[in-house]
């Protein structure tokens, strides 16, 4: 073969490297003809076989990329931060740092894009002290005026909580971009300043639907859902396409307000535009109905996703366990496992508790054991408290003393107050006593643990020392959290909290209290009439 039909075969065999979807086997014969014609040596290539053996999903993948590139003679800048940008996105942070290392070490000088990598490994792994010493290479090389540069380093500060050198990097910005500014807002609203995030916002010359996503995801994070569903609104109305980040954040909004009716919306908008379930749209859409009551329609989603990773498992298994559904939780959580889906540690929170409120002590002990026999997952202080809640509601409180005696953890005011609640209700008010005596000692004797001991008091006639214990909430000033409701009419979701006389229909919403009270007194003074009562009866 002459030299230029060799060149020519030679550069085809590389621009098979640019067809998408090529398996491991392929992209090994591509390379193997490679390494035979001495084609390997050429920068492109060498670096584009690096990075699809990299981002394979094979398990190996990673590991032969690094070997290849070891292997490799010349190496340059391009290849370098081709294998560190790999390591990035497998979150081997340390890797990335270990090769930054290597490559001054073998005389290669950084540039931007190397920078661009090394700083997200730092936000992965929330490094504030090697990102400090990254931004001052960032200097010493000259790097410092390149927007993703400059932007990678104001969202490492955001992150960390700084945010003075944030704003700092901000302000020293010549060329902002959409980037730029949504680095900063996200910032503002992880450390709680809404104000300032807003103000950013709006001064913002040019938006996109990243940005309008990150300020709602931010308000989430935040528990600021009303604001969250209200920047969604704004977003449609200023003419934007909702992207997946804005639906999902709206999607949390809507499940923690019980906002049904805006969730159901959205969920249409996704089905018109043909917008495919992926995970995390699809868990969103499960935690919504279930957490406004629709459990059917939440396993309808679970059904209809290709992909259901823990997540999506872990959302529906506490969904219906909190709508009485228990048994069909625990099932789900054994067809977890059949999939061969692994259960995390909120996973096991959620079947614990659907077997709590069943009473399968037997199952909960079982599921429980599994977690560090079967799954190296060391129990943490909630499931402990599951286990307690477990134990005491099937009267077995003598056993679930013995769990927060000998647990190696220091039981926590859910463990306690399990243990307490178990006394209550299986009337021991001397170990109730005990248990308010150890959250006494740790501070966390809040009003709603000395209601309970006082009703437990009240129960077994004892009404000198539930008036004690009132007593003793009125000198120390002790108040129980004021319970809080709320309900979606007409799109808006109105919220009532208990002794809040401002809302603005009070007076009718207390006329018509007054007249279901009356109707209902007599329903049971008639008992001739008690089936004969219609709605007209009711006063309007």
């Amino acid at each position: 073969m002459s030299a230029s039909r060799y060149l020519k075969a030679s550069k085809k065999t590389i621009s098979l490297l640019d067809q998408k979807g090529l398996t491991i086997s392929q992209l090994k014969q591509i390379q193997s003809h490679l390494t035979v014609t001495a084609t390997l040596k050429d920068p492109y290539a060498a670096a584009k076989i690096i990075s699809l053996h990299a981002h394979s999903n094979a398990r190996s993948s990673l590991f032969y990329a690094e070997r290849l590139f070891l292997c490799l003679q010349n190496k340059s800048t391009f290849i370098w931060n081709t294998m560190m940008q790999a390591f990035v996105e497998k979150n081997e942070a340390v890797r990335a740092f270990s090769l930054y290392k290597h490559m001054l070490e073998s005389n290669y000088l950084p540039n931007n894009f190397t920078f661009s990598f090394v700083i997200r490994a730092c936000i992965d792994v929330f490094n504030l002290q090697m990102g400090l010493c990254f931004h001052g290479q960032v200097v010493k090389f000259g790097w410092e005026s390149y927007d993703f540069v400059q932007n990678g380093l104001i969202h490492l500060y955001a992150n960390c909580g700084f945010m003075d050198l944030a704003r700092n990097m901000f302000d020293m910005s010549i060329k902002r971009d959409v980037v730029t500014w949504t680095c900063l807002i996200s910032g503002y609203l992880n450390s709680g300043q809404v104000l300032i995030a807003r103000e950013l916002f709006d001064r913002m010359p040019e938006k996109n639907p990243v940005s309008w996503g990150a300020l709602i995801a931010g308000y989430v994070r935040i528990g600021f859902f009303k604001e969250a569903l209200e920047v969604f609104y704004d977003m449609q109305v200023s003419g934007f396409r909702l992207n997946r980040a804005s639906i999902v954040g709206a999607l949390t909004a809507c499940a923690f307000l019980g906002a049904l009716d805006q969730g159901r919306w959205i969920h249409a908008y996704v089905k018109r535009h043909h917008m495919s379930l992926d995970r995390m749209l699809g868990t969103a859409l499960i935690d919504m109905y279930a957490k406004c009551g629709c459990i059917e329609m939440a396993c309808s989603v679970f059904d209809e996703m290709d992909d259901r990773d823990v997540y999506a498992f872990t959302c529906l298994i506490s969904g219906l366990a909190n709508h009485d559904k228990s048994e069909a939780a625990i099932d789900l959580f054994n067809r977890m496992q059949d999939e061969g889906v692994v259960p995390n540690e909120v996973t096991f929170v959620c079947v614990l508790n659907a077997c709590s409120r069943m009473g399968m002590v037997d199952e909960g002990l079982r599921i429980f054991e599994s977690m560090s026999n079967r799954y190296v997952i060391e129990p943490q202080i909630q499931h402990y408290g599951c286990l307690v809640d477990l134990l005491g509601r099937a009267g077995k409180i003598e056993e679930a003393k013995q769990v927060v005696r000998e647990m190696p953890l220091q039981p926590d005011s859910y463990t306690l107050g399990a243990l307490l609640d178990a006394c209550r209700v299986h009337g021991d008010v001397q170990l109730g006593e005990e248990m308010v005596d150890s959250l006494v000692q740790r501070c966390l004797d809040h009003g709603g643990v000395h209601v309970l001991l006082s009703n437990m008091y009240a129960s077994a006639d004892k009404w000198e020392d539930a008036s004690k214990i009132r007593k003793k909430m009125e000198d120390k000033n002790i108040r129980k959290l004021p319970g809080c409701s709320s309900i979606e009419v007409n799109g808006t979701v109105c919220e009532f909290v208990t002794g809040d006389r401002s809302y603005a229909l009070e007076e009718d919403i207390m006329f018509l209290l007054f007249g279901i009270d009356k109707q209902l007194k007599s329903l049971f003074l008639d008992d001739d009439e008690h089936y004969n009562v219609t709605m007209e009866q009711v006063p309007s």
